[in-house]
């Protein structure tokens, strides 16, 4: 039986902007990963282009301000890359993540090459300096991993377990 969850991208301030349905494919006390079908027009983030079909694994998190999302090209291709967002730490409920979104973004290509983007509107934000510290602290934590191809970026990226 397949279990949905569905997944509320958040601005900072807590207003929603996203809402969309997931499949649960393994959780723990602190993380849940998710499967979804990307829906939205095509877009293109320095090489990587997320298409309408892609499948997206989404692996959330209570205790890290951040969330990945490894991209598949299609229902069953190639892992094109990550996505990262920096997050708030997820609040993961039964059949529900509320993830609230600080702008600030991560690529990371297969190769471990990594791209930041949108450091201008993480500026923009104006979050407390505590806040901006651990935004900048994940993005490092996530730049080191990828590029050096460990945590949720070593596995392959359909396993259930997050790193």
């Amino acid at each position: 039986m397949s279990v949905t969850i569905t997944v509320h991208k958040l601005e900072a301030s807590g207003r929603e902007v996203l809402a969309y349905r997931t499949r649960l494919l393994a959780r723990d006390v602190d993380w849940v990963r998710v499967e979804g079908i990307y829906e939205r027009p095509d877009v293109d983030f320095y090489g990587l282009t997320i298409r309408r079909g892609d499948r997206m694994l989404e692996t959330f998190y209570s205790n890290r301000w951040y969330n990945v999302f490894a991209i598949h090209d299609g229902p069953l291709g190639a892992l094109k890359g990550w996505y990262c967002n920096i997050t708030r730490p997820a609040r993961l409920e039964a059949a529900e993540v509320f993830a609230e979104d600080l702008a600030l973004d991560l690529l990371v290509y297969p190769d471990g090459r990594t791209r930041v983007l949108d450091e201008d509107e993480f500026e923009e934000l104006r979050l407390p300096p505590e806040e901006q510290a651990h935004a900048r602290d994940a993005l490092r934590e996530l730049q080191d991993m990828g590029s050096q191809r460990r945590g949720p970026f070593a596995l392959p990226a359909d396993e259930s377990a997050p790193a």
